[in-house]
């Protein structure tokens, strides 16, 4: 009997070695899509028509929730951005969705690329209900990236993290701006 379960033993791990072994040609894949996913973000950046879908928010002390990435976002089309949180509860906020839409007028707009060819995106919002300055940092080869916002008037930092799309490419849903 010990022998039995010994060989089962040794042939479950010996199927599950199998299948965490990567496959090459899949991680080439891969990797060739998030290629492709980061030339089109850099030129949505280029073009200031994107739209970072987050999925994660990060508050002031570090304290996160994860959120809806159609509902949760920072946009630019042209010189107009959004900002937009709606969390997943019963009180409809003022935006309808059970948070914050904000719309105001981008300004000292600044993209760098550092030498490993990871970008940086400052721009500063100013509207009705913001005033703040938004940093995209995207690291080079992938559109997963992260945006703070820095408000004006006060030191409540929010850090939105996701994916970062052309207008084209994303599914958000707006709620009601200020």
């Amino acid at each position: 009997m010990k022998q039995v379960l010994f060989v089962l033993i040794l042939i479950s791990l010996t199927l599950a070695g199998c299948k965490t072994q990567k496959d090459p040609a899949k991680a080439a894949a891969k990797e060739r899509e998030q290629k492709i996913w980061f030339d089109k973000a850099v030129q949505a950046l280029n073009d200031r028509e994107f739209v970072l879908e987050a999925d994660r928010i990060t508050f002031k002390y570090g304290h996160f929730t994860y959120v809806n990435a159609n509902t949760n976002f920072v946009s630019m089309h042209g010189d107009k951005a959004t900002i937009q949180m709606a969390f997943n509860s019963p009180y409809a906020g003022p935006n309808g969705i059970g948070g914050i839409t904000v719309d105001g007028t981008a300004s000292n707009v600044k993209m760098v690329t550092d030498k490993k060819g990871n970008i940086t995106f400052t721009m500063g919002v100013i509207g009705v209900g913001v005033s703040a300055t938004v940093t995209i940092q995207m690291i080079n080869g992938t559109n997963q990236c992260s945006a703070t916002i820095n408000p004006n008037f006060n030191s409540n930092r929010i850090t939105f993290t996701g994916k970062l799309y052309q207008e084209a490419d994303s599914d958000i849903f707006k709620g009601r701006a200020l």
